[in-house]
């Protein structure tokens, strides 16, 4: 059994080129694909963690950049710095850029 293809008026899976210049596709036009939106600039983390830790007024450990550690509570912050009060010392005002990172005294 042979089967044969009888020539017609077929069209071709891709549009010619004069069609395409003059706009004369079947295909649907998809619509452009839409970008997922940016993560925000600020999560509020920080801005969450210094209330918790004022408000309940944990003794805390502050490790500056060079190893020097201060123990105190946080009294209040701002973009730029921290204020801790301390029961061995004076009360500091301490730049977030020269902290290496802090945590919870136990």
């Amino acid at each position: 059994m042979e089967t044969t293809v009888e020539p017609g008026n077929r069209k071709p899976i891709r549009p010619s080129v004069t069609e395409m210049k003059e706009g004369k596709t079947d295909a649907p036009r998809r619509a452009p694909a839409t970008k997922k939106p940016a993560p925000p600039d600020q999560t509020n983390a920080e801005n969450f963690y210094y209330i918790k830790q004022m408000q309940s007024k944990t003794p805390m450990v502050i490790v500056l950049r060079d190893g020097e550690q201060l123990n105190g509570i946080i009294e209040w912050y701002d973009k730029m710095s921290i204020k801790v009060n301390r029961t061995d010392g004076p009360n500091l005002l301490v730049y977030k850029s020269y902290i290496k990172y802090m945590y919870k005294a136990i």
